[in-house]
C-alpha cells in the first residue's frame, strides 16, 4: 500500500519513539489519515502509536483537538497557527507524546494566490514545545501533495526522535 521509503521512515519512527518510551500521535486534515496509516502499516507499531485524528473540516479540528474557532476564523484552516493549535491539541499536555499536525491544499481546488494548491503546514509537539514548518509543493495533483506531505511528516518526526549529536 505504502512505498518503501514511507514503510522506512515510519518503521524508523516506530523504533525511536519506542526507545525512548514516547507515544505517537496524529492530527491530520489534508492527508486524511494517510500518516496513522503509514505507521500502523508496521508490525509492532502498538508499542508506540496512540491514536490519530483525521479533522478534515474546521468544525472538527475544534470539537476534537480544542483548536479555537477564532484562530481558523482569523487566520485560516491552512495557515501556521492552526497547524500548531493542532498539534498542542493532540499532545493535550501529555509529556510522553510526539504529535504531528498536517493541514494544507492538496488540489486541485481550493487555492488562492495568498494560500496557493500544494501549501502544507506541519506542526510538531513533543511536551509544551511545538515547532511549525510550512512546505509549498506547488502543483503537483492531489495525491502527490498528499503523499509528499506524508514523507515531510515523518521526516519531521524523525527529526524530533533524533538526538542531536
Amino acid at each position: 500500500m505504502f512505498a518503501p521509503p514511507i514503510i522506512d521512515r515510519a518503521e524508523a519512527v516506530i523504533r525511536r519513539a519506542t526507545a525512548r518510551g514516547l507515544r505517537l500521535r496524529t492530527a491530520e486534515s489534508c492527508t486524511g489519515g494517510l500518516v496513522a496509516g503509514a505507521l500502523t502499516a508496521i508490525d509492532g507499531s502498538s508499542s508506540a502509536v496512540d491514536r490519530g485524528f483525521v479533522t478534515y473540516s474546521n468544525e472538527a479540528k475544534s470539537a476534537l483537538l480544542g483548536v479555537p474557532a477564532a484562530v481558523i476564523e482569523a487566520h485560516g484552516a491552512v495557515s501556521r497557527e492552526t497547524a500548531e493549535a493542532m498539534a498542542r491539541g493532540a499532545v493535550a499536555g501529555a509529556l510522553d507524546v510526539l504529535a504531528i499536525s498536517i493541514t494544507g491544499i492538496a488540489g486541485p481546488g481550493g487555492g488562492s494566490p495568498e494560500k496557493p494548491v500544494g501549501l502544507v503546514w506541519f506542526g510538531v509537539a513533543l511536551g509544551d514545545r511545538v515547532e511549525t514548518v510550512e512546505r509549498r509543493f506547488g502543483v503537483l495533483g492531489r495525491d502527490q501533495v498528499r503523499q509528499a506531505a506524508v514523507e515531510v511528516a515523518l521526516d519531521l518526526m524523525l527529526d524530533t526522535l533524533t538526538p542531536p549529536s
